[in-house]
């Protein structure tokens, strides 16, 4: 057998560049018609893509995919924790949120917690509320979803159950939260079973969260009608074994809790506040979160004509910079739940505002801070967005880390310590009071293109969280970007404002900047006023921005943020 000589290259046509660009970012923009998701894991990605693909919409692909994140992101999220959702239904142009955060105990109130703990918040159930996750998961289900509860939890029983491998993103985790979790022997038996965090490659069982998420499922199936089903489901959680043992996990350690408490909640639903932004319409959670801060963020940058400023350039970066600090400073003024707090709502986000707040901004100076305290962030939440075929969207960025409260023994997961963002300063809008809710963080956001076809971004990342959205934002819909390039983008800070979480800890005048920004860029911002703290080139702290967008032709659009373990699937 003769061996052929290899076939040349045409003449004039040699390979390279001019015939194989260069990829336009780190991982590609995953395309589809079917249905596309991102989640916080990879695990997550493929269950919720695997409902797509056996007929469920997004809202129970979402549902799927949440539950199995907090069996494989336990140092980021919990059954017992929150989970905030916005979703759409197919052919609305409303989205709704489901209120995914718990309230404080009838039984608190800022006396009674400081005669107990003082002015701190200390690890442990002091600032425990209403785990809320459950209940909303069931409630967005409810509102919108197709699947039946025990058919939506099967994949977190079976990884909870059967165990999956630790990844090294999950490995780091349980080897930083350990550091404080150590202390809680209920929890190091699960996550540091031999006296050490669980490594890479190894399993970790579940088998404490498998049985609870086993009994809510069997709850549903128990009942032939899926309305009446997830009301079992609900109330399995709720009321009786499991309800009864948080509650006495967590009085017993200082918390406050009642079975009242837990039997008497419900992820209200709602119709979120939206804003304009240049040919998109904006929604967010209300004021229960931090949501609006992205809306009013957005309103003052459409005064600017960021389209005409390089991506990356100082004057860009101080704008947005600026914004996001004026937002923040409403922020602290008005944000609170609104079941408890006059929100001033439709003027913060009124045209009027966002100019009279955008006046305030100079080009070579940059604004005092927002007062607070100095100290350091905390890293938690995951996040999950989908949209399906027909154009439901479902976005949510479940929350709440090992590090602040113990696994409650035989239950296997925590009970939302959430209550750590709230005051203890009864003047404040986010302050501590009897069956309130704190004001958090996590705000998982939809928006509309100009032709009315759905965007859903999901971010974790505390005070970080919306101003790596609105970024994302700006480089898609200023500069044009693909979901993939807008999330791989470089990245800015500010935390010229209080931390939400307690102490509320602030560093004076000072603006985190990733390293792919340039050196000459760094200096220019120094020069307004700006305090740079240097970031790598992929920071963990600069958020992971999950974005799944719709076409007009019917074409569906990704991009998972590398900067933590975020991943795409569907098709």
């Amino acid at each position: 057998m003769s061996v052929g000589k290899p076939t040349s290259v045409p003449r004039g046509r040699p390979l390279g560049p001019s015939v194989f660009p260069p990829p336009e970012s780190l991982r590609p923009t995953l395309r589809g018609t079917h249905g596309l998701v991102v989640a916080g894991n990879p695990l997550a990605s493929q269950i919720a893509a695997a409902v797509l693909e056996a007929g469920g919409n997004a809202i129970d692909a979402g549902v799927s995919g949440s539950l199995a994140l907090t069996v494989v992101q336990p140092d980021m999220c919990s059954l017992g924790g929150i989970a905030p959702i916005v979703f759409r239904r197919a052919g609305e142009q409303t989205v709704h949120s489901v209120a995914g955060v718990g309230t404080w105990s009838a039984s608190a109130s800022i006396d009674a917690f400081r005669a107990r703990h003082g002015d701190t918040m200390p690890p442990g159930v002091a600032s425990t509320v209403v785990p809320a996750a459950p209940a909303a998961f069931i409630a967005a289900l409810r509102a919108a979803g197709t699947w039946r509860f025990h058919e939506v939890a099967a994949m977190a029983i079976e990884l909870a159950a059967d165990g999956f491998p630790v990844d090294p993103t999950l490995a780091a985790g349980l080897d930083f939260f350990g550091q404080v979790f150590k202390q809680w022997s209920s929890t190091t038996d699960i996550y540091w079973p031999d006296g050490a965090p669980a490594p890479t490659g190894s399993l970790l069982r579940q088998p404490d969260l498998a049985a609870v998420l086993s009994e809510l499922a069997a709850a549903d199936a128990r009942e032939p009608d899926r309305d009446r089903g997830l009301t079992a489901a609900h109330r399995a959680f709720y009321e009786g074994r499991i309800a009864e043992t948080m509650v006495d996990f967590v009085t017993a350690g200082g918390g406050f809790l009642t079975l009242e408490d837990m039997a008497t909640f419900s992820a209200d639903i709602a119709e979120t506040p939206s804003r304009r932004y240049r040919d998109m319409v904006v929604h967010a959670p209300h004021a229960w979160t931090q949501g609006p801060l992205l809306l009013q963020a957005l309103a003052i940058l459409e005064t600017f004509d960021l389209a005409a400023l390089s991506p990356g350039s100082a004057d860009l970066l101080h704008l947005i910079t600026e914004a996001i600090t004026l937002a923040a400073g409403d922020r602290e003024r008005y944000y609170g739940d609104p079941d408890f707090v006059d929100v001033p709502l439709e003027w913060l986000l009124s045209d009027e505002h966002a100019k009279e707040r955008a006046a305030q901004i100079t080009a070579d100076a940059s604004l005092p801070n927002v007062a607070g305290f100095t100290g350091d962030a905390i890293r938690s939440t995951t996040h999950l967005s989908v949209v399906d075929a027909a154009g439901n969207a479902f976005s949510t960025a479940p929350s709440d880390t090992m590090s602040l409260a113990p696994v409650v023994p035989g239950l296997g997961f925590i009970v939302s310590p959430r209550g750590i963002q709230s005051r203890l300063d009864p003047d404040h809008p986010a302050s501590l009071e009897p069956g309130k809710r704190p004001r958090i963080t996590p705000a998982p956001v939809i928006a509309f293109d100009r032709d009315g076809q759905p965007w859903a971004l999901s971010c974790p990342g505390g005070d970080v969280i919306l101003q790596a959205i609105l970024q994302v934002i700006v480089s898609a819909v200023d500069h044009s970007m693909t979901p993939q390039q807008a999330v791989e983008a470089p990245r800015i800070c500010a935390l010229t404002f209080p931390n939400s979480f307690h102490p509320h800890q602030q560093i004076d005048g000072q603006l985190c900047v990733e390293g792919r920004i340039d050196e000459a860029v760094r200096i220019d911002l120094e020069n307004r006023g700006h305090h740079v703290q240097d970031w790598p080139d992929w920071e963990f702290d600069a958020g992971s921005v999950a974005l799944v967008r719709a076409l007009p032709n019917g074409t569906l659009e990704a991009g998972a943020d590398p900067r933590r373990a975020a991943h795409t699937a569907g098709r």
